[in-house]
This record gives structure tokens, C-alpha cells and sequence, in this order.
């Protein structure tokens, strides 16, 4: 999930000009973020990916990312895929809506995640993207909320 710093440039209505870091973090101390989730399952498990930076650092979450505006759903999800796992992949089913409010709590942004299930195609997953690695028995560090999804989906064990 995307939690910490935001990818850089935001686009801006109608695609135009990028946000600055500024013009974003003042939209969304305002509204909530949408975001998507990219679940990849493999016989090794589910994928997670580790934060290197801000305020999420060391934490284990599903990759994800801001929804651009205007951005179809499922064009997000194979950018974000392609962005933070280096993956072509195709889109699947729709699982879920992951809301966050430990991260309106911390005084962060407040986002809600659309979980969809993809299959992975072309593409070599990026060591450089948060550290990927594949799970079956969850990890200590890592979103609350993201854990509960994922075990309530029955696709890791605690």
C-alpha cells in the first residue's frame, strides 16, 4: 500500500501539469485517497513488498498506489504493477475495499485501497521495489489492516 511518500509526478485535473509534493499532501489532508491494491499469488504465497522510506518505512504491505485522476481502475493497477513490481500483468477480480484509518490516526492521509487479484505476464519482479518477497505466514510488520484483509480473504495465515 502505498503509505508513505507519494509517486512522483502527480497528475494534476485533466492531466495537466504535476502536483508538487505540496499541492498533493494538501488535497489529501482534505478528501481520501483512492488507491489500489495488486495482489499476486504464487505456490509460495502472497506478494508484499517492504517500505523503504517514510513514515511507513520497515513495514510489509500489498503493493499499491495512488489512482490518478480520470485513471480507469484496472489501467492503475498494471501501472502500479509495472512501477513498484516491474510485472506486466493482467487483471482479475475484484476482492475487496481495504480502508485505513491507522493511518488518519498518525496523522497521515486517510486511503481507501481497491483490492484486485492479478496474474502476473512479462516482466522480472524488481529486487529494487521495497524488497518483494513472497508469503504464506504473514509478517509482524505490517499494515493492521492489510493483515485482517488478507487473512479474511484466506490468503495467508497469521
Amino acid at each position: 500500500m502505498e503509505g508513505s511518500t507519494p509517486e512522483v509526478p502527480h497528475r494534476a485535473p485533466g492531466g495537466a501539469l504535476p502536483l508538487t509534493e505540496v499541492e498533493f499532501h494538501d488535497i489529501y489532508a482534505q478528501v481520501p485517497r483512492l488507491t489500489v491494491e495488486v495482489v499476486l499469488q504464487s505456490p509460495e504465497g502472497v506478494l508484499l513488498t517492504r517500505r523503504e522510506s517514510g513514515p511507513c518505512a520497515g513495514l510489509w504491505h500489498i503493493p499499491g498506489g495512488t489512482v490518478r485522476f480520470g485513471e480507469p481502475l484496472a489501467t492503475a493497477v498494471e501501472r502500479v504493477a509495472a512501477t513498484e513490481l516491474g510485472l506486466e500483468v493482467s487483471v482479475g477480480p475484484f476482492l475487496g475495499y481495504i480502508e485505513y484509518p491507522s493511518h488518519y490516526l498518525n496523522g497521515l492521509d486517510s486511503p481507501v485501497g481497491l483490492a484486485f487479484e492479478v496474474h502476473a505476464g512479462e516482466g522480472q519482479l524488481l529486487s529494487e521495489a521495497g524488497q518483494p518477497s513472497w508469503f504464506t505466514v504473514l509478517p509482524d510488520r505490517m499494515h493492521d489492516e492489510q493483515r485482517g484483509f488478507l487473512l479474511e480473504h484466506g490468503l495467508a495465515r497469521s
